[in-house]
């Protein structure tokens, strides 16, 4: 029986798909540079056939209503692409800094009016109300029975002396439960790091020191918007 992509899933396939294909040419160069790796539609055709896998692994945590399913869309991808270059013998080292690299790019491709405004968005009061309300539900059991798989998390206010706006320090990770379930945990870190370019890319400076795929008990995440003049995508 041919496994069933999640209906949401299924109606953004296009667009994530549109995404996974920009982000394979960004990572063209250094594939054939670092990795040392030339059939380029081969490995295309690996990826985006191991990304439909992917999809059909994927969690329903919600949907619309839940912040999180843009984050299994938008990241997701990164699996497939970590799991055909693991099989190609290409370092997790490698990996990280290709893919990194490849999700910097692609971020920055988008005008920069937009990418800061998403960023203030994020950052505003209003958001912040959403946060701390989507926090409480992520830990209610009934929640947690319906989407099992789902991220739990608190919402972190500073005290003070802290210069961070606020914080959010999740205590069960959706990744985490995705890789334990299908084997991808050495990919993990790779994973995580990819959050600190997403932030960046939109004025936010995002300080962590620990996360559940390290060993930690939780994710600290610490927001603050960053100052015009500082570029934290170094």
């Amino acid at each position: 029986m041919a496994e069933i992509i999640h209906p949401f899933y299924e109606s953004h396939r296009d667009a994530v798909e549109t995404a996974m294909r920009h982000r394979l040419d960004l990572a063209e160069t250094m594939l054939r540079e670092q990795a040392h790796l030339s059939d380029m539609d081969e490995i295309r055709h690996q990826v985006l056939s191991e990304f439909q896998i992917v999809l059909t692994q994927m969690p329903y945590v919600g949907g619309t209503a839940s912040r999180m399913s843009d984050f299994f869309m938008r990241l997701m991808g990164f699996v497939a692409i970590s799991r055909v270059l693991r099989r190609r013998g290409v370092p997790l080292a490698m990996i990280g800094e290709i893919e990194r690299e490849t999700y910097k790019m692609q971020l920055l491709a988008e005008p920069e009016a937009e990418r800061l405004a998403s960023g203030r968005q994020f950052m505003s009061q209003e958001n912040r109300t959403l946060l701390r309300e989507q926090a409480l539900k992520s830990t209610t059991e009934s929640h947690r029975q319906e989407f099992p798989d789902d991220f739990v998390y608190d919402f972190v206010e500073p005290g003070p002396g802290d210069s961070f706006e606020f914080g959010i320090d999740y205590k069960a990770c959706g990744f985490c439960k995705f890789a334990a379930r299908h084997g991808d945990q050495e990919i993990l870190p790779n994973i995580c790091g990819l959050d600190f370019d997403a932030y960046a890319t939109r004025g936010i400076h995002l300080e962590r020191t620990q996360t559940l795929a390290g060993g930690a008990d939780h994710c600290n995440f610490r927001f603050a918007r960053l100052s015009p003049n500082k570029d934290d995508c170094e």
